[in-house]
């Protein structure tokens, strides 16, 4: 029984040095042929979330109308303070209201939305707030998400760094042929995945648990890209110009 075949090797570059052939007929001698290298290269990053959404819920029930409108409007009052005194632009604070009669009783419950993309000051803020109000508002685990924006700087960064890692390749093949590398002839785009990202709302319910390092660790995102180029390749290299 014949040994199985060794599997195929994995070519991550080719140079293609061969002249062609002199044409038959003719005296003059033919001309080579645009020699090039060929190249295949990847790169894989990542990005923590570069935003974080807190709600806060505070509320209050009394006999009087009047009276459970004042005290969540006196707590909402010390938030927004508390918010502008961090630098905290009013267009990232939402407010919603719910104002109802239970029993004989009012009732009114508020929910603030808070978006942070300093994460240290994000701290700061929680804190003080716990601190001065206490129980009477309640502070739900942060919501970490990507922008927009930050996705898009993710895919370009990885699509240049696998450009640049295929491009030293190349050199690294052409140096050890003793050759130069030259301009490129083709770049082109293989392969592209994402993945990661997720926001603590799209895990298990263990997510309450977790520490701020685990929901940033868990919110960051990754992506890898793969390219494949042509480079031409110049001729020999002058060492003794360099030296």
């Amino acid at each position: 029984m014949a040994p199985p075949a060794p599997p195929p090797s994995r070519v991550f570059a080719e140079l293609d040095l061969a002249p062609s052939p002199a044409p038959e007929g003719r005296v003059e001698p033919a001309a080579l042929p645009g020699r090039e290298v060929h190249v295949s290269g990847s790169a894989e990053l990542s990005a923590r979330p570069d935003r974080a959404r807190v709600s806060l819920r505070l509320g209050s029930r009394k006999e009087a109308a009047v009276a459970a409108r004042s005290s969540v409007s006196r707590r909402l009052q010390y938030i927004a303070h508390t918010a502008r005194l961090h630098g905290i632009p009013e267009e990232n604070m939402t407010v919603t209201e719910d104002f109802s009669r239970v029993e004989n009783t009012y009732q009114m419950e508020a929910e603030v939305c808070i978006i942070f993309s300093d994460f240290g000051k994000m701290q700061n803020v929680c804190n003080l707030l716990i601190e001065k109000l206490g129980t009477s508002v309640t502070i739900n685990p942060p919501r970490f998400y990507h922008t927009p924006e930050a996705i898009d700087t993710l895919r370009r960064q990885v699509c240049v760094t696998a450009v640049g890692n295929t491009r030293r390749k190349a050199q690294e093949v052409c140096q050890l042929f003793g050759q130069a590398l030259g301009k490129p002839l083709l770049i082109k785009e293989e392969e592209t995945k994402e993945w990661g990202g997720h926001m603590d709302s799209h895990l298990s319910l263990s997510a309450d648990s977790q520490t701020l390092q685990e929901r940033i660790q868990n919110a960051t995102a990754y992506a890898s890209c793969r390219v494949f180029a042509v480079f031409e390749i110049k001729g020999k290299e002058n060492r003794r110009s360099k030296l």
